[in-house]
């Protein structure tokens, strides 16, 4: 069975984005883009909230395209056109969208389909409330949580309302040089 893992950025304190969705404080660099363009090469599936699928979706699929792109932007450009990606929305309809499934209902049932299929890892990218509607139905399997170095002290939490105690398993972690680390857990079900 596939699994999906939470990617996220988060702040020291547990926030992934400011008290109006900021994401200004989020800590990027090439040593950063280059550890996880190798990553997403091992997922052939993207999962994202409504939210978050417009905004890839208004620069990823011509980015790689401009003058001035920089390797990471041609390089996400090429893995975001051939990925398939999965929406949690409902208001979203899917048609006219290219290798794009849209979820509306049933997300139990829906997302557990497409962990049967064959394929690899579904990373699941930024997406706060759709994270929070997976939790809920115990869908993630792991996060790979990019932790900055800044406390925020107020905004959108990464664990917010998810119900039950869940425990982790540390799988590994990595410090990169501007500070950020990055933690990679499995969940523990049993």
């Amino acid at each position: 069975m596939r699994k999906i893992i939470s990617l996220m950025h988060i702040s020291l304190d547990g926030f992934v984005a400011g008290p109006n969705g900021e994401m200004n404080w989020i800590n990027v660099n090439e040593e950063i883009f280059d550890h996880i363009d190798k990553r997403i090469q091992k997922s052939n599936t993207a999962l994202y909230g409504r939210v978050t699928y417009q905004m890839m979706e208004n620069y990823w699929p011509t980015a790689g395209e401009n003058p001035t792109a920089s390797k990471h932007d041609i390089d996400h450009s090429r893995w975001y056109k051939n990925v398939h990606k999965v929406v949690l929305s409902k208001t979203m309809k899917d048609a006219g969208l290219t290798n794009t499934t849209i979820i509306s209902d049933n997300l139990v049932d829906n997302i557990n389909e497409i962990k049967q299929q064959a394929g690899h890892e579904i990373l699941l990218f930024g997406s706060p409330s759709a994270t929070h509607s997976l939790m809920q139905q115990q869908l993630i399997d792991g996060y790979c949580l990019l932790i900055n170095p800044i406390i925020l002290g107020q905004g959108v939490p990464l664990f917010a309302g998810v119900g039950d105690k869940t425990k982790l398993h540390l799988l590994t972690s990595r410090q990169f040089a501007c500070g950020v680390t990055e933690l990679n857990y499995s969940v523990d079900r049993e």
